[in-house]
């Protein structure tokens, strides 16, 4: 049956073990030709083709020596003269005894042939000059139509296949057919009848192998493809009563399918069959054998994948549909209601793949009406949801404008409150100067009083007169002792005119006059003269500094109330926090005056902070250092409009009104809003003739030429040349229909200028998350750039650059580590600064101005009225005049506002405009956010990381000493420790293991709590003495379930020393 032999085949006795010699190597040049010829040869894959390209010399010789070991004992065109000769009509009853034992066997070692030979065979096998294929097309025909003479008459037992007959032997089945032969009775003829027939349809299963065999070559494929009946007669030899070459028919034809234009043959292929076969509907014979095979398996298998590939490869829906819809009219669909609880896993599991892809229609329609329905309902609900935005942006705004007016009543009350307090120091200081003249004067009384008192004793005792002189004053005239004469002269006097008045305030006008020199001056004991008033002597210096050395600067500054800072010293070398510092006379009245950062420092836990951030080597010193940033320079569009583009540009312009031009030039001229849009005048705006237009007007009327002569614009041109101040006018009309719009779009700016700088500057939060930061930078600093007082805003974004020893944890994480840890009232921080996203966008010298454009347009309109009476200017004054003057109050406020936060931040208002100010705050909250975010689950991370690293050290201190590790599944430990169940893995400080094989049970400790328990079995004795220690380190999942990582196995302590 071979067709193959070999070349060194020797005599029958060889063993079969023996290999004949090998042929010595040739050059290498001739093995690569040689071996390449065989590749050729054998049609191999790329893939593999390559990989045997890899093998050295001595393979590839092996293989082609293999290869030419075996030639080809048949050509093809002996085939082919043999089946061409199985065609002849004209056969004789003796050839067709020859046919019948040789037409099989020929197929059969045609079929063997096509599969095993190389390419090249099949090649010729199916080239023009041999045509094997139109041959094999022709038998598989003739066969066919050799099987339609009663079919229903042949019993099942002459349909068995080409594989059951070479089961039973030829030689057999040719001795009954010579026996039945060689008597002449009348069932001769029967009998050569139904052994054409079992001959034809066994010729028709052999030749659908072969077809088989050249379509699993692509050049085979492509010519079964391509040939005009080929694929017809595979499709018609279902119309056979052989179950397996019906199920080899189907896989043929379902390959064909699922090539690209497979399908467009395979339903020609089964029309072709309708016709011929006279069905009524297409597929009609298929669903006949289908129901009637219900005993073999494999055919249903098959024929149920050729209709799920027939049906289900289709891209177009409505096709495919199509195509579902004929076989459930043909009753697909119930008799798969009946079959698909078959027992055949592989006819369950195709049943099942057509049932999950069929189309319900009715359902796809009423899901495209639920479609529909939803889409509808969605349409509502983001038409619901358009208009609760548009509410709450409204509502927003309005809460802004509150916000912003409570925030502008603070600032004038802030006002008013500095005016109360400059009064209430100015009366306070009134009050004390009055108070001190009060009490010199009661003290100069005083002493006026005394004085009076003791010239009056000494008048009694008679050493001095007193005697009032003609202009008020009182003369003193002291007496000589032992006579009652007068020494010559007036001492002195003390003036007023009527008794003793109130003294001046002046100590010097006090005093009276001294008295002459010598021992009749005055009296023994008597002293005129007072003390003179002494000066109190100022405070104290201040003492010196401990370490001896002189006072800060900062006293000669003024600034006596700033604290001066101790460095700080670290136990490890820290990275530098690149912050811009503010410098200590910039601190006064900002929010680093009011925080402290030397006390967060007592409250932190430092030396966590210090192994965290600690330096591993230290480099040099990166100074930080600010980009300048490029100022984009807008280069000025100088855009220049010919005469021609003019024409057209004011043509279109023109069709927008659509008015005629004398109406929009009264329009004009009356400052009427409601016959022109605003749009439509800006666009007139640019179409202002100039004097060269207006030259060649004026020209043109001088030259009395008609204007009907004119084009639209050009007529528009003259009549709009002529409006007085028209440059004027056009821009009041601009001005008056864009002052509501400007109003309703810089009013929301202003509002959120206003209420976020005063939600920035009054949060007590944000204060302490400053005082925080301020504290762990100076910390970080002190030791290489000393502490500061402050730092500029910027420095907030520094926060992520700032990084731990191991680059996973960013100074920024960490703050909101420390602040869910010991501050978690400041967690929220972010909650008490409102609008400041809005106003991150405001540009406030721009808006600032706009007012002031605003306030221009304003007086221009009022200058108008004044010189013109026009009724339209002064309702649009009366009616816009207080919406002006409150945008005014707002642009004001939102101004003070701002310089005010900017100041209190340490910042310059001139160098630090808002979309630079309030963007700082934005990154900072989103940074902080994420970063709040991202710590749950670094440490998860870093505790999942430290448990493996804690197995890995124990592996590896295992490995060392040669202890066994043993690894479980999860929540099962019996195969590692003899039987043994865990009972209350989670309760209690211990935990019993049963033994059941050794006895006692053993008791093991609970040392830790958590999501990695380690147990370790305290003391366990069994019948052969101790058992080795055991260390289990078990992962608890749920109270109830537990994972065995590992565990650790020791050796039993020695006798004596206990377990």
């Amino acid at each position: 049956m071979g067709n193959i032999e070999s070349v060194d085949d020797g005599p029958s006795e060889m063993k079969p073990h023996m290999r004949p010699l090998k042929v010595p190597m040739p050059d290498p040049s001739e093995l690569e030709e040689k071996f390449a010829i065989v590749l050729n040869s054998m049609n191999l894959p790329p893939d593999k083709a390559r990989l045997l390209r890899q093998y050295d010399n001595e393979k590839k010789w092996d293989l082609i020596c293999d290869q030419e070991r075996f030639q080809v004992k048949n050509p093809p065109h002996t085939y082919i003269q043999k089946l061409r000769s199985y065609l002849d009509p004209g056969v004789t009853r003796k050839k067709f005894r020859r046919r019948v034992q040789e037409s099989t066997k020929v197929l059969r070692e045609l079929e063997i042939s096509l599969r095993t030979n190389h390419i090249g065979w099949v090649r010729e096998f199916l080239n023009d000059e041999n045509r094997g294929l139109d041959i094999l097309v022709e038998l598989d025909c003739e066969g066919l139509e050799q099987g339609k003479d009663g079919p229903l008459e042949l019993s099942k037992s002459w349909s068995r296949s080409i594989e059951d007959l070479h089961q039973t032997g030829s030689q057999p089945f040719c001795n009954t057919l010579q026996s039945v032969l060689r008597y002449g009775s009348v069932a001769n003829t029967k009998t050569i009848k139904n052994s054409r027939l079992v001959s034809q349809k066994d010729d028709v299963h052999v030749c659908i192998m072969c077809l088989r065999a050249i379509m699993n070559y692509q050049y085979g494929f492509n010519m079964v493809m391509s040939h005009l009946h080929a694929v017809n007669e595979i499709a018609l030899s279902l119309n056979n009563k052989n179950s397996r070459t019906k199920a080899l028919v189907l896989e043929l034809l379902a390959a064909v399918c699922l090539v690209r234009g497979g399908h467009e043959i395979i339903l020609s292929a089964f029309d072709n069959f309708k016709e011929v076969c006279k069905e009524k509907q297409r597929f009609e014979r298929l669903m006949d054998h289908f129901r009637c095979e219900e005993g073999n398996i494999d055919f249903m298998v098959a024929c149920m994948q050729f209709i799920n590939i027939v049906v289900h490869s289709v891209e177009d829906m409505n096709f495919r549909v199509h195509l579902q819809y004929e076989f459930t009219k043909l009753g697909l669909d119930d008799y798969l209601e009946k079959s698909k609880h078959t027992e055949s896993d592989k006819l369950s599991v195709q049943i099942q793949a057509y049932l999950d892809n069929v189309f319900d229609v009715g359902g796809l329609l009423e899901d495209a009406e639920t479609k529909n329905a939803a889409l509808e309902k969605v349409d509502e609900l983001e038409e619901h949801l358009s208009h609760v935005t548009e509410k709450l942006l409204d509502v927003e705004n309005e809460t802004m404008m509150k916000v912003a007016d409570l925030e502008k009543v603070v600032l004038q009350k802030d006002k008013d409150l500095l005016i109360m307090r400059e009064t209430y120091e100015s009366s306070s200081t009134q009050v004390t100067t009055l108070r001190r003249m009060i009490k010199e004067k009661d003290v100069a009384y005083q002493r006026h009083f005394n004085i009076e008192k003791r010239l009056m004793e000494l008048e009694q005792q008679g050493t001095i007169r007193l005697h009032k002189k003609p202009d008020g004053d009182i003369a003193i005239e002291p007496l000589v002792a032992g006579g009652g004469g007068r020494e010559g002269g007036v001492i002195g006097g003390v003036p007023g005119g009527h008794g003793l008045g109130i003294p001046p305030t002046d100590p010097g006008q006090l005093l009276p006059p001294a008295p002459p020199a010598g021992p009749q001056a005055a009296p023994e004991g008597i002293d005129f003269s007072l003390p003179p008033a002494r000066i109190p002597p100022g405070p104290p210096p201040p003492p010196p500094l401990p370490d001896g050395s002189r006072s800060f600067p900062l006293l000669s500054l003024g600034v006596s109330a700033i604290r001066i800072k101790k460095p700080i010293k670290t136990k490890f070398r820290l990275p530098v926090f690149n912050w811009t510092a503010l410098k200590p006379n910039q601190i006064n009245g900002t929010v680093f005056n009011e925080i402290d950062d030397e006390r967060v420092l007592e409250e932190l836990d430092l030396e966590r902070f210090e192994e965290l951030f600690k330096t591993r080597a230290q480099g040099p010193i990166v100074e930080f250092c600010s980009t300048t940033s490029k100022v984009a320079h807008k280069a000025v569009n100088k855009i220049t409009l010919l005469d021609t583009n003019r024409s057209k540009n004011l043509a279109i312009t023109l069709r927008k009104a659509n008015k005629t031009s004398e109406e929009i030039c009264k329009a004009i001229e009356k400052f009427d809003l409601k016959a022109l849009p605003v749009d439509f005048v800006e666009c007139l705006m640019r179409f202002l003739p100039t004097e060269s237009e207006v030259k060649v007007m004026r020209q043109y009327e001088r030259e009395r030429r008609p204007l009907d002569q004119l084009a639209e614009e050009d007529r528009f041109m003259m009549l709009f040349s002529k409006i007085e101040r028209l440059t004027q006018r056009m821009n009041i009309i601009t001005f008056v229909g864009n002052f509501a719009d400007s109003i309703a779009m810089l009013t929301p700016q202003l509002n959120a200028v206003i209420a976020a700088s005063g939600s920035v500057k009054s949060s007590p939060k944000l204060r302490r998350i400053l005082e925080i930061i301020l504290a762990l930078g100076n910390y970080m600093n002190s030791s290489k750039r000393g502490s500061v007082y402050g730092f500029k805003l910027q420095s907030l974004d520094l926060l992520l650059d700032t990084k731990s020893t191991d680059r996973r944890l960013t100074l920024l994480h960490y703050i909101a580590l420390i602040v869910k840890e010991k501050y978690s009232d400041l967690g929220n921080f972010y909650s008490e600064l409102h609008y400041v996203d809005k106003a991150a966008a405001v540009s406030l010298d721009n808006v600032l101005m706009d007012v002031r454009e605003l306030a221009k347009g304003m007086d221009l309109i009022r200058r108008e009225c004044s010189q013109h009476d026009h009724s339209v200017l002064k309702a649009f004054l009366q009616s816009s005049h207080t919406q002006l003057d409150k945008l005014q109050k707002d642009a004001k406020a939102s101004e003070e506002a701002y310089n005010n936060v900017v100041n209190f931040f340490g910042e310059s208002s001139k160098t630090t405009p808002p979309s630079v100010f309030f963007p700082v705050f934005v990154r900072f909250i989103k940074a902080y956010k994420e970063a709040k975010q991202q710590n749950p689950k670094a440490q998860a991370h870093k505790k999942k990381q430290q448990q493996q690293e804690l197995i890995a050290e124990l592996r590896k201190r295992q490995a060392k000493d040669h202890r066994p590790v043993y690894e479980g599944k999860d929540g099962t430990i019996d195969d590692i420790i003899t039987g043994g169940t865990l009972s209350q893995p989670s309760e209690g400080p211990t935990m019993t293991l049963s033994q059941p094989s050794e006895g006692p049970t053993m008791t093991l400790s609970q040392p830790s709590e958590g999501p990695t328990m380690t147990w370790r079995r305290q003391s366990v004795r069994g019948p052969q003495g101790p058992r080795p220690t055991m260390t289990l380190v078990i992962e608890r999942s749920t109270p109830l379930r537990c994972t065995l990582l590992y565990v650790v196995e020791t050796a039993p302590p020695p006798p004596g020393q206990g377990p």
